[in-house]
């Protein structure tokens, strides 16, 4: 269960125009693009459930995980702790897939020990958040998405801030599976196993400073938007 809380912790947001549920006993989508300064400062989750933050390369999805969800998963801080051990000469291509074996070990492992997750997503990856559906389902937890809805002017932008630039190609596939993932979800249509989505233009993700896990909130019901 999902609910976003304002600047005072614990009292919800007012529901907006774009936030709405997609399917009636499903799926929820709660989109908060568009609120400038309105948009909410914390996302509430229950214990226990999965988090998968998604979005273009460079469009601030380790940003958001740093800043607002502690001990967040994030492929990118175990790509650093490997290049601080290699030589600057060897090339990131050659260790890559010993990067992507550690990240995924650390994530089982504190998935097994039944801590709510905060993990970063490629968006390429769909057999990743089959396998965080199942096991949420396994675990009778819940599987939520944060889909970072930025133009690939921003991303690039991005991409050059941090030093660091995706191949075209690459940029492409990321590009490809990003807008599947937010027409789908804006359809209402989401991964299977996913209960919610939240969608969140680059002002909304810097006004999340929370991404906090406690006992299940109250559930909150609406009308879809006319």
């Amino acid at each position: 269960m999902l609910t976003t809380t304002g600047t005072v912790a614990g009292v919800p947001a007012q529901r907006g125009a774009h936030e709405r549920p997609a399917r009636a006993g499903s799926t929820v989508v709660r989109d908060l693009r568009g609120r400038g300064a309105h948009g909410p400062r914390a996302l509430d989750f229950a214990d226990g459930d999965i988090v998968v933050v998604s979005g273009l390369p460079g469009g601030g999805k380790s940003t958001l995980i740093k800043r607002a969800a502690a001990g967040g998963i994030d492929s990118q801080d175990t790509r650093e702790r490997w290049e601080r051990r290699m030589p600057d000469a060897l090339p990131y291509a050659v260790y890559r897939p010993l990067v992507r074996i550690a990240h995924y070990w650390g994530l089982w492992r504190v998935l097994r020990s039944g801590a709510p997750v905060v993990v970063h997503d490629c968006g390429t990856q769909r057999w990743v958040r089959a396998l965080l559906a199942g096991f949420a389902r396994r675990r009778d937890r819940a599987l939520h998405l944060l889909l970072l809805d930025t133009s690939p002017q921003e991303a690039l932008a991005g991409q050059e801030a941090r030093g660091r630039r995706v191949s075209a190609y690459a940029f492409s596939r990321h590009r490809g599976a990003a807008d599947r993932l937010l027409r789908d979800a804006e359809s209402g249509s989401l991964p299977r196993g996913c209960a919610s989505a939240v969608l969140l233009d680059r002002a909304a993700a810097s006004r999340i400073t929370r991404i906090t896990f406690g006992p299940t909130p109250p559930t909150h019901t609406s009308t879809p938007a006319a």
